[in-house]
């Protein structure tokens, strides 16, 4: 099961809900609840077309969401000078489970 962590990394103009470095964290098609620090419906609008592709394996460069190993995804409120809020910039991982990467492993060594 492939699992996400995603970052809050920047924040233009002001945000209700999100702090710099706070985390979701997807566990398969589950949000761990324990694990994430907020949850904003306007984010979460932004997040879900990409979480599914992602956790299936296909790379953010291959959805225009970045160049490396880490997709970026943006929050839909624009903030000023056309709401009161701000926009939360996001930073996507995904991290292999433990068990996959040990399967993984076998299935090379065979």
């Amino acid at each position: 099961m492939e699992r996400l962590e995603i970052r809050v990394v920047e924040i233009r103009g002001k945000c209700p809900v999100f702090r710099s470095g706070d985390k979701i964290v997807i566990d398969g098609p589950t949000i761990n609840l324990e694990e994430t620090d907020a949850l904003c419906t306007h984010a979460l609008a932004s997040l879900l077309p990409y979480i599914v592709a992602l956790r299936k394996g296909i790379k953010p460069k291959e959805l225009g969401l970045g160049r490396g190993e880490k997709a970026y995804v943006q929050c839909l409120d624009p903030g000023p000078p056309y709401t009161d809020g701000g926009t939360v910039i996001f930073e996507i991982t995904v991290v292999r489970d433990e068990a996959e990467k040990s399967l993984a492993g076998c299935e090379r060594g065979n």
